[in-house]
């Protein structure tokens, strides 16, 4: 029975937080350039409307409200949440267990309005 090599510390150059993050946002870029109009202009309503009623809710929910349809790709989920953080309309509120079967119950973010947006001084 061998047992697994352990290093204390990740080996340098092994692992790149900013390489990371910037295949992160050249990804998220990618899939906002592809998204389609429409979709994304009912996807940011749908995310206002669950914003303003002040619950926690994640992508599945967007779905289950029939506030807008499953888009052509799971990549296109992303790029929607972070226009709606960017803006001041949502905040992350965690991480939960998806409620969308596409993705098994995969973990995802959770996100809540923010208060300034349920009170109407978000940008």
């Amino acid at each position: 029975m061998s047992e697994q090599l352990q290093f204390p510390e990740p080996v340098q150059g092994t692992v790149s937080i900013a390489a990371g993050e910037a295949a992160k946002a050249d990804g998220m870029s990618t899939a906002a350039a592809n998204t389609s109009i429409d979709w994304a202009e009912a996807c940011a309503a749908a995310i206002e409307v669950m914003a303003r009623r002040g619950v926690i809710f994640q992508a599945a929910d967007l779905i289950a409200e029939g506030l807008v349809d499953e888009p052509d790709s799971p990549n296109r989920w992303g790029p929607a949440f972070l226009r709606a953080s960017r803006a001041g309309v949502i905040e992350a509120a965690g991480v939960q267990q998806s409620r969308r079967a596409t993705v098994h119950r995969s973990l995802c973010r959770a996100w809540q309005g923010t208060s300034a947006y349920r009170e109407g001084r978000a940008a």
